[in-house]
């Protein structure tokens, strides 16, 4: 857990089934995500890389800056109908406070079908 000042961020972990699917296709399916809530956003769902299917993502050149968590690279996802740019994002050495999220992708729920949690398998 982080606090400075009003800035929360806290990092919980989850065993619920947690997948995401996009034009029929799974791109993610885990019972190890990470649950990132922070101060001013909607809670982010965190998947471990090997429960991602890497093979239908292609690394982006595009980055950015969060003060609170370090560099974020991105990925886009490959489809049918051609790339969804800039879907997923990882931090690949995030800073000291929430180092849980090291090497875990997030995806953005707006450029993706569904992101699903339920209790089963």
């Amino acid at each position: 857990m982080m606090n400075t000042g009003t800035h929360h961020i806290e990092i919980s972990s989850n065993t619920r089934r947690h997948r995401v699917i996009h034009q029929g296709v799974t791109f993610a399916d885990t019972h190890a995500a990470l649950i990132l809530t922070e101060t001013g956003h909607d809670p982010v769902r965190y998947f471990p890389r090997a429960d991602v299917n890497m093979a239908r993502l292609a690394k982006s050149t595009h980055t950015s800056h969060c003060p609170f968590k370090g560099d974020a690279t991105y990925y886009h996802l490959l489809t049918e109908d051609g790339p969804v740019e800039n879907a997923v994002w990882c931090y690949e050495d995030p800073f000291k406070n929430v180092a849980q999220i090291k090497g875990y992708l997030a995806f953005y729920p707006s450029r993706v079908d569904r992101i699903d949690e339920t209790s089963g398998t």
